[in-house]
This record gives C-alpha cells, sequence and structure tokens, in this order.
C-alpha cells in the first residue's frame, strides 16, 4: 500500500526515554514519566485528577465503576462509537439505550437524550467524535435537572475545546485514548479525568488494583491493604515514557494536522459544492483538532465504489463505525428504535489517511484521485 491509512509519528525522544525509564529501576507503573505525563494533563488543561491507564477502554471501565453503575441501570450512549463505550457499562450490568447522531454531524443528537430518561437512567455518555465537542451546556444542564452523572467519550479529543473549555474538563469523568491511531500516542494507552472531587480517592484506589497503595507509596499509609474493588489499570513505565516523549511535541503534531486537514477540506470543497458528498461541519462552540478527516458519501454503494478506487491507486481510505444498535451482541437488547443518522454515518463516512509523515504532495495526490 503506497499511502496507508494511519503511520505511527515518532518523535525522536522515545526510546531515550525508555532507557531512561529503565535505568530508574521503575517500570511498573505510577514512577516518574507516570507522573510527568499526569501533571502535564492537569496543569495544562486545569483537570483536578489525571491517571493513566493501559487504555482508553479501561478508562472507561473505571468510570463505569466510579459512577457506581448496578444491574439494570441505564446509561445513555451514541450508537456510532466504538463498542468500549458502551461495554465498560455493560460489564457492569447496565442497559445500553442508544441516542442517534445528529443530522448534520456523526456526535450524539443532544435533543434525543432528554426524552430516553426513565427513573433508571444513571450516566450520559457523550462521545466527541473526531474531536469535535458535543454540545455539552445542554448535556450538562440534563444531567444537572436528572441528578446524572456524565462522562465524556475523549477518545479522539485531545487538545480540543468547548467555548473556551478542554474537553475532558466539562463532565463529572472523561476518558482519553492514545492508541497508535490518535494525535498523541504510545501504542496502547489511555487516561482517565476526574473533575468532581467527591470521586478523586477512590478512582486513585480503583487504578490501584483496589487497594491503598498509592497513598502508602506517598507516606501517607503505613501499610496498604485491599479497601475497594479495582484491577490492574496502571501502564508501565516504558508506556509513559513513551506518550511524554510525545507530550512534549504535541503543538509541532497538532499544527501539521491542522495543516493536512485543511489543505483535504479547500481541496474538495468544489466538490461538496457540486453535490457528490458533504464534508465535516463544526459547529461554532467546537475547535477542530484535525483527528480525523472524512467525507459522506451520498450511498452506501458510492462509498464502496471510492475506497475501492483509492485502493487501486494505493491508498488506504477506511470506513468507521457500524452502529452498535445493529451489532451482533445488542441487536435483540436494543429497544427497536431506528436511528436513521447513525445508520448514513454507518453506511456512507469514509475517512482519508491523515498522520504526521503524510506529505503535502500526497494529500494533493489523494484529493486528485477523488476528483
Amino acid at each position: 500500500m503506497q499511502i496507508p491509512f494511519n503511520k505511527p509519528c515518532l518523535t525522536g525522544k522515545e526510546l531515550d526515554y525508555i532507557k531512561d525509564a529503565v535505568s530508574r529501576g521503575k517500570l511498573s507503573g505510577n514512577g516518574h514519566f507516570t507522573q510527568k505525563c499526569q501533571e502535564f494533563f492537569q496543569g495544562q488543561y486545569g483537570f483536578k485528577k489525571c491517571l493513566l491507564t493501559t487504555s482508553c477502554t479501561d478508562a472507561l471501565e473505571m468510570a463505569a465503576i466510579l459512577c457506581n453503575i448496578q444491574p439494570g441501570d441505564e446509561v445513555l450512549v451514541p450508537s456510532y462509537t466504538f463498542v468500549s463505550t458502551a461495554n465498560a457499562f455493560v460489564l457492569r450490568g447496565a442497559k445500553i439505550v442508544f441516542v442517534d447522531s445528529r443530522e448534520d454531524f456523526p456526535g450524539i443528537d443532544e435533543r434525543k437524550i432528554e426524552s430516553l430518561i426513565t427513573p433508571r437512567t444513571r450516566v450520559i455518555v457523550p462521545v466527541h467524535y473526531a474531536g469535535v465537542a458535543c454540545d455539552m451546556d445542554v448535556i450538562m444542564d440534563i444531567a444537572k435537572r436528572h441528578d446524572l452523572l456524565v462522562v465524556e467519550d475523549a477518545a479522539q479529543a485531545v487538545n480540543s475545546y468547548y467555548k473556551g473549555r478542554p474537553l475532558g474538563g466539562i463532565g463529572h469523568f472523561a476518558c482519553f485514548s492514545f492508541h497508535e491511531t490518535k494525535n498523541i500516542q504510545c501504542g496502547e494507552g489511555g487516561m482517565i479525568v476526574i473533575n468532581d472531587e467527591r470521586f478523586c480517592k477512590r478512582a486513585e484506589i480503583i487504578w490501584e488494583k483496589g487497594t491503598n497503595r498509592a497513598e502508602f507509596f506517598r507516606g501517607e499509609v503505613s501499610k496498604y491493604v485491599w479497601v475497594d474493588i479495582g484491577s490492574s489499570y496502571l501502564p508501565s513505565e516504558v508506556t509513559a515514557a513513551f506518550l511524554w516523549a510525545q507530550i512534549e511535541h504535541l503543538g509541532e503534531l497538532q499544527e501539521r494536522r491542522k495543516l493536512i486537514w485543511n489543505l483535504y477540506f479547500e481541496g474538495l470543497k468544489p466538490l461538496e459544492d457540486k453535490g457528490y458528498f458533504t464534508l465535516p461541519k463544526h459547529p461554532d462552540y467546537a475547535t477542530n483538532n484535525a483527528h480525523a478527516f472524512y467525507l459522506v458519501c451520498n450511498s452506501p454503494e458510492e462509498r464502496t465504489k471510492l475506497i475501492a478506487h483509492l485502493k487501486q491507486q494505493g491508498v488506504l481510505a477506511v470506513f468507521h463505525y457500524l452502529g452498535l444498535h445493529n451489532s451482533t451482541y445488542y441487536v435483540e437488547k436494543h429497544d427497536g428504535r431506528s436511528l436513521p443518522n447513525c445508520d448514513r454515518y454507518a453506511g456512507c463516512l469514509v475517512r482519508l489517511p491523515l498522520y504526521y509523515a503524510l506529505s503535502l504532495e500526497e494529500v494533493m495526490k489523494i484529493i486528485d484521485f477523488i476528483k
């Protein structure tokens, strides 16, 4: 494949920092580089407490435990998302109530949330698709009036903002991904953000396998014991060291991705104007962190032909999620409502290659192939 869909970026310092981590003699997590990464996000974005995890999936599972989900509780989740968004709550016994996407954007349709709330509803999980904010004022207002918790799935939303506020800093919790497809990455990795003081202490215990070991290492208690449920959610210092090398270059990585995104948009806009497909739309309240560039074809058949055509030219373009309400696992559990906007994105959306090393010449070549 001449032009892959994704190519993980290396900034040049990853191996140096991994060697540094090894030389410090502590590789099991919550060491020097873990703390540097967590302190960066707390300082840069004002998040109350950050804990690195082995994946965004683990961060979501921690959030589900912190929300105290019990069997039969209901959680509102967009159907157009990755399986982990829903699965984390299913593991605690929750019933997932799927919400359709907006007509103009793949994110959750905020106007449809309130009508789906019942006495069993406990949590709303907005997903900031492609790093573009959901309307968080609307969501937080609904949550406040109905006494619900909000978990921002910010897997794709590092360094993105809503009305000047960083995504991940608005809900009670937020979960980020540092998978190799993300703007900054460490192969596999994630982070949970706790913005509500009530949950900070318990989060650290769950993160440390249900023990108060973190307090012990800080010298706050004389021994550590099993005090709650939890699991092994900490990444190793090797993973954190790799991530730190990426964090140091966050600004540079973001600027390059935005340059590529804008080139795609300007080059393909004349085709949108002719009605061949639609390009991403961003609400005025949201910034664009250039996590993904996509277009929405007029039919599934056109999408299939476009992806095949690009593949023939050596370009790997891909579709994205299939609606979770139609999934093999959950279709019989879904309440049967039609989710037409989700179905349209599932059938018609195409993602184009977007990564740091993608040259501007390659971007222009992809645009020409599409034309």
